[in-house]
């Protein structure tokens, strides 16, 4: 079991810090100790998040958050799992993974941190970056459509899927407890800001 740490490694004005808040807030409000719950986390700047979190944690390869907290439910399903990850992450690399999460229905919570770039590798565009926005990679703007993630988790049959933003902290750890709650599979995509990289 990890102790989270108090020493926050985001840049400054980085929404991360926010959402890892209203986790944590979320988890007070509704009874969940430390030891019936497990964080897992990816790769990128989400990553760290199972860092900041009391608790059991894992932080898995990228795009393979939710295979990794698919198989911890499947081995104790007593336990409340929260996965968490990046735009990257969980709709570039991971997308066929998301899909299948939402059609399994498992009562897992997934939080998508979506800075809408790839920040850990210093701002590349992702999968639901802007039209027009430019990236190290788009350096003449990003040409192609971002990605709809409520709209793809509808379509794949996921029951709970909300956006929140990491500005609006009160509504956000609302949703964050709601989504914990619901049985079965749940995603909650939380717009944030990244300082260092996002220039749109």
């Amino acid at each position: 079991m990890r102790s989270g740490l108090n020493n926050i490694q985001w840049c400054v004005g980085c929404g991360d810090t926010l959402i890892i808040g209203a986790i944590k807030k979320a988890f007070s409000d509704l009874g969940i100790e430390s030891h019936n719950r497990v964080v897992v986390s990816g790769v990128g700047c989400s990553g760290k998040a199972s860092q900041y979190i009391d608790g059991y944690a894992a932080e898995t390869l990228h795009g393979r958050t939710l295979p990794f907290a698919t198989g911890v439910k499947m081995a104790n399903p007593n336990l409340t799992v929260l996965a968490t990850g990046g735009d990257g992450d969980g709709y570039g690399i991971g997308m066929g993974h998301f899909i299948h999460a939402c059609k399994r229905d498992l009562d897992i919570t997934y939080i998508v941190m979506d800075n809408e770039n790839y920040a850990l590798t210093t701002g590349q565009a992702s999968p639901t970056t802007p039209i027009g926005a430019k990236t190290k990679t788009t350096p003449e703007g990003n040409i192609s459509e971002p990605f709809d993630p409520i709209g793809i988790a509808e379509k794949a049959g996921c029951r709970f899927a909300k956006r929140a933003d990491s500005i609006k902290f009160a509504e956000m750890k609302d949703i964050i407890k709601e989504a914990i709650t619901h049985k079965g599979f749940s995603i909650v995509n939380i717009h944030q800001a990244c300082p260092s990289f996002k220039r749109w």
